[in-house]
């Protein structure tokens, strides 16, 4: 789950199903009671019913967690990028980063640093669209060094420049679903 919207869908399938739950957060859920292996496939056949699945591999689960947590730092947090991500993914997940870059990088295909750099291109590519700040506010926000660093992560990652997509009339954007994902264009 990357969504708002996907953890409402959630809980209204736990409601339906009268599964009562504790959490249910971005990639999480903890029900109170113990599930049945029939409500679990109910749940399971629920969940693939709105493109979403339950997931039991550890190692699957801590990927997702990874991304989640990535998403919900470079999209839905209000402050500045201003965290080293190696040592934020550490603390959130308490996993050591090698054994979670190195785990990332054989399931995904991708380095978590690629796929937090797509997660962030496709805020800049947001915060361009709305226009409220200017490309040097961005570049603080987004936490870069400089406008140049920013510009050129940018035009490697879309082919344009930060200000040659602000002048484009159709700006392309992807769901966030699918950034940083091998098999999808950024």
């Amino acid at each position: 789950m990357v969504s708002i919207r996907c953890k409402m869908m959630v809980k209204e399938v736990l409601r339906k199903l009268e599964l009562h739950f504790i959490v249910v957060d971005l990639g999480e859920v903890e029900i109170m009671e113990t599930i049945s292996i029939a409500q679990r496939e109910e749940l399971k056949t629920a969940l693939l019913d709105i493109g979403l699945e339950l997931m039991d591999d550890k190692r699957a689960i801590l990927i997702e967690k990874i991304k989640n947590a990535i998403v919900e730092m470079v999209h839905h947090s209000d402050t500045e990028l201003r965290v080293n991500f190696s040592h934020y993914l550490s603390e959130k997940l308490d996993y050591d980063y090698t054994y979670m870059a190195n785990l990332f990088s054989e399931v995904q295909g991708t380095t978590i640093e690629h796929f937090i750099i797509a997660h962030k291109i496709e805020k800049i590519k947001e915060l361009i669209i709305y226009g409220e700040l200017n490309i040097t506010e961005i570049a603080w926000k987004m936490n870069y060094s400089s406008v140049a660093h920013l510009s050129n992560q940018f035009k490697k990652a879309t082919g344009l420049s930060p200000s040659h997509f602000k002048n484009l009339k159709d700006k392309r954007r992807s769901p966030i679903e699918e950034i940083g994902n091998t098999n999808q264009p950024n």
